[in-house]
């Protein structure tokens, strides 16, 4: 075991800057004291030691105060922006990632950190769980390498994913990655649905609500992420997902998520995206308030917080932020910031914050995604259930997770989404991107109902940036605003937007094999305007 952690960091060492992201090494696996003598004493808890580090690596959190920096730079500076959710209202963040003008320290932290601190523990528990000895092991840490190793493919393309930390270890392109996902899932899918029982994975299960830590749950989990997954490939191999898609709903399979109880998460660890909240650096969209202010969205404020008017020392209002004047009141209102307009100054502090804290659970997936896939198969007639029942279930299961009241009413609304205006530059407003409405129309051509169900999951899987970002780039839905500002040296367009972001660019002179074997499976520059294989540009029908 101590080998495989041993080889990996000789492999990734001298790109990876690991003194940074092991200073918690030991809190950071030892959730209920899984390292202990003692409790390694008792039958299988050496098997267990791995899951910690594993679960805590998907939406990346050491469950450690003080290390909510790494979520940020990991996710929240990039997918959670791009996705459309959400963005830092803080000056100098302006002038990097918003504005196309890539940070290598925070676009490489998802890498850094999955290869650095995760990988290990997989390819820990690969070795310990086999499918002969630990078969409930083996399965869940094959759902767990999927969860983990997708997002990661779905920031660069091209990843490590089969013999890491062995000399086999060749980076695959993301057509191949994708074929192992399905293979993987699969075969967790066979052993869980077919498991009898004779281990427990409840105690170190921290993903499954409380009631619902049973392989029967993390079947449904493993389901839902091979639909998840079918869906991405849609348009670039329909056969694939097609075939993948049926394999998910297949009822002899064990089923997927669908009630709004069933969300999947990180359950009883601090959040980071609450963490990074609590600096006053996590605030709206200015998409995000277009779409949920236009549409009258009862689960605006769950979502966030209102804005405030300027004040001075003494709490009085003045309405200017920053030394700058504020065109209108926003006290009260709920205000986005927009994407890419390389302000400097903090102007937008008062707007509108997430009311994500440090005890809210962590959103891995959640029941009403899976009602939107569903609904989009039925769209492109991977299956024969009803387009329009699916996508209302979606709104309806969205609505009962966070405690929503008028979803009846919602669904009939003909509301469009808003213009955006900026509190301090005119220059920055625009006008809304679409017309669509939460009303379902089946007199609709298939592209408008696509962009409804999308428009209506992004609003759902909140605050789930990567895979807001990842089906955003899919679909083209939402239609995001653009940046006003473009410094990424004609290596990204505006009109097409962020495709994805480069490989750590210290590898060019680090580890310059591995940088040339990966932009070799990438199939174009490095560079964030290059689109991933499932990113044709095009919807298929």
């Amino acid at each position: 075991m101590n080998k495989i952690k041993y080889t990996a960091v000789l492999l990734l060492g001298g790109l990876l800057s690991l003194s940074s992201c092991t200073d918690n090494f030991a809190e950071f696996n030892d959730t209920k004291g899984a390292y202990t003598d003692d409790l390694q004493k008792y039958d299988n808890q050496t098997n267990l030691v791995p899951f910690s580090t594993i679960q805590k690596g998907i939406i990346y959190q050491t469950g450690v105060e003080g290390t909510d920096w790494q979520y940020q730079v990991i996710q929240n500076l990039v997918a959670d922006m791009y996705g459309g959710f959400f963005h830092d209202m803080n000056g100098a963040f302006n002038q990097n990632n918003s504005t196309y003008s890539l940070n290598n320290g925070w676009t490489s932290a998802m890498w850094t950190y999955s290869y650095g601190n995760v990988m290990p523990s997989i390819a820990d528990s690969e070795e310990l769980n086999t499918a002969e000895d630990w078969p409930l092991y083996h399965a869940l840490t094959k759902v767990l390498k999927v969860a983990l190793l997708h997002r990661v493919s779905d920031y660069y393309g091209p990843i490590l994913y089969d013999g890491f930390g062995t000399a086999a270890q060749t980076p695959q392109s993301q057509q191949e990655v994708y074929k192992r996902f399905f293979e993987d899932l699969a075969t967790a899918i066979n052993i869980l649905k077919d498991y009898k029982g004779g281990v427990s994975f409840e105690s170190a299960d921290f993903m499954m609500p409380e009631g619902k830590r049973t392989p029967a749950q993390w079947l449904k989990f493993a389901n839902s992420l091979r639909l998840r997954l079918a869906m991405r490939v849609s348009n670039v191999d329909p056969t694939l997902a097609k075939e993948q898609v049926q394999a998910a709903l297949d009822a002899q399979n064990g089923g997927v998520l669908e009630t709004s109880n069933e969300t999947v998460g990180q359950y009883g660890i601090r959040n980071p995206l609450g963490g990074v909240s609590g600096w006053g650096e996590v605030f709206m969209n200015a998409s995000l308030e277009s779409f949920l202010k236009g549409y009258n969205d009862p689960r605006l404020k769950s979502y966030f917080n209102a804005a405030q008017d300027g004040r001075d020392n003494d709490g009085n209002i003045t309405q200017t932020v920053a030394g700058v004047k504020q065109l209108t009141s926003i006290e009260g209102k709920f205000k986005g910031v927009r994407q890419g307009t390389g302000v400097g100054d903090n102007r937008y502090s008062t707007h509108s914050r997430t009311t994500i804290t440090t005890s809210s659970k962590i959103i891995v997936m959640a029941a009403a995604e899976i009602w939107f896939l569903r609904a989009e198969a039925a769209l492109r007639g991977f299956t024969s259930e009803d387009v329009e029942s699916c996508y209302k279930q979606g709104v309806t299961t969205s609505f009962a997770q966070w405690d929503a009241s008028g979803v009846s009413e919602y669904l009939e609304s003909e509301n469009t989404p808003a213009d955006y205006v900026d509190t301090f530059d005119k220059n920055f407003d625009a006008k809304a991107t679409t017309s669509i409405t939460p009303k379902w129309d089946n007199a609709a051509d298939n592209e408008t109902k696509l962009e409804r169900i999308i428009t209506q999951k992004w609003l759902a899987i909140y605050p789930e940036g990567c895979e807001a970002w990842a089906e955003q780039r899919r679909t083209g839905y939402p239609k995001l605003f653009k940046v006003v500002v473009n410094n990424s040296s004609n290596t990204i367009s505006t009109d097409d937007m962020i495709r994805r972001v480069f490989f750590n660019q210290d590898y060019i002179t680090s580890n310059k094999p591995l940088y040339d074997a990966l932009v070799s499976k990438l199939g174009g520059q490095d560079t964030g305007g290059t689109r991933l294989w499932w990113d044709t540009g095009k919807n298929n029908f």
